[in-house]
């Protein structure tokens, strides 16, 4: 099963965290799918050596940085209106997650769960 990592799992990774990071290399390790929408990279991307974790994360060959397109954009957008929420990165990862009926690693399950109540969280 496809991983998709939220800013959440991603500042989570900078820090340290072994839990997360532990989800994230069963996942490589068992060669299944690790995909970062680009919004959420921008939500948690500051630079600077205290980030090194997640720049080796970004940059692995196995870990998929999905670009936000004009079609993904305004698929996100409807997505908020129709669930009356407003963070248009938030759906992008629920997007992104539908598309590769994947697991979502997030900080913000009822973030998630406003936009999409089935989607499958694993909270870090």
């Amino acid at each position: 099963m496809t991983l998709v990592l939220d800013a959440g799992a991603l500042i989570a990774i900078a820090r340290g965290d072994r839990e997360t990071a532990a989800l994230i290399e069963v996942a490589r390790r068992e060669q299944r799918a690790v995909v970062v929408p680009a919004g959420v990279v921008g939500q948690a991307w500051r630079g600077g050596a205290r980030q090194a974790r997640l720049g080796r994360l970004l940059n692995a060959r196995d870990v998929l940085v999905e670009p936000l397109s004009d079609r993904g954009a305004r698929a996100a957008g409807a997505l908020c209106s129709t669930a009356g929420t407003a963070d248009v990165i938030d759906a992008t990862v629920v997007l992104t997650a539908r598309r590769h009926d994947a697991t979502v690693i997030s900080s913000d399950r009822a973030d998630l769960e406003a936009l999409d109540p089935t989607i499958r969280v694993v909270d870090c």
